[in-house]
């Protein structure tokens, strides 16, 4: 089973909320819903794994918490700093959570 982190983005709660709008008039199953989740899931954590090159580093003046549950490393820091090559951006208080997206199952479709 993929990671359902995506599902809280604007992407995700947007696809879940026009599958809602489907199923209460009527146009999907709740059945059909879920698979095209289950697959949102599955492709957004491949295609990040496969597509996306960029690199950033990172320093924090305070890590506040860790834990790691599941295979999934989960990092709550203060005063950071990412940097790009070409840019910087400062956060007061940041919450990382990292999974191996290179574990993720193929689709299908693949």
């Amino acid at each position: 089973m993929a990671y359902q982190l995506y599902r809280n983005t604007t992407l995700g709660n947007t696809l879940q909320e026009t599958l809602d709008e489907l199923i209460q008039f009527g146009q999907i199953t709740p059945q059909l819903a879920l698979k095209v989740l289950v697959h949102f899931d599955r492709t957004m954590n491949q295609s990040l794994a496969q597509k996306v090159k960029n690199r950033l580093t990172f320093k924090a003046g305070k890590l506040n918490t860790y834990r790691f549950c599941d295979n999934v490393w989960t990092f709550l820091l203060s005063e950071v700093e990412f940097r790009d090559v070409s840019e910087l951006c400062k956060g007061e208080t940041v919450k990382i959570v990292a999974c191996d997206g290179k574990a993720v199952p193929p689709t299908k479709d693949d």
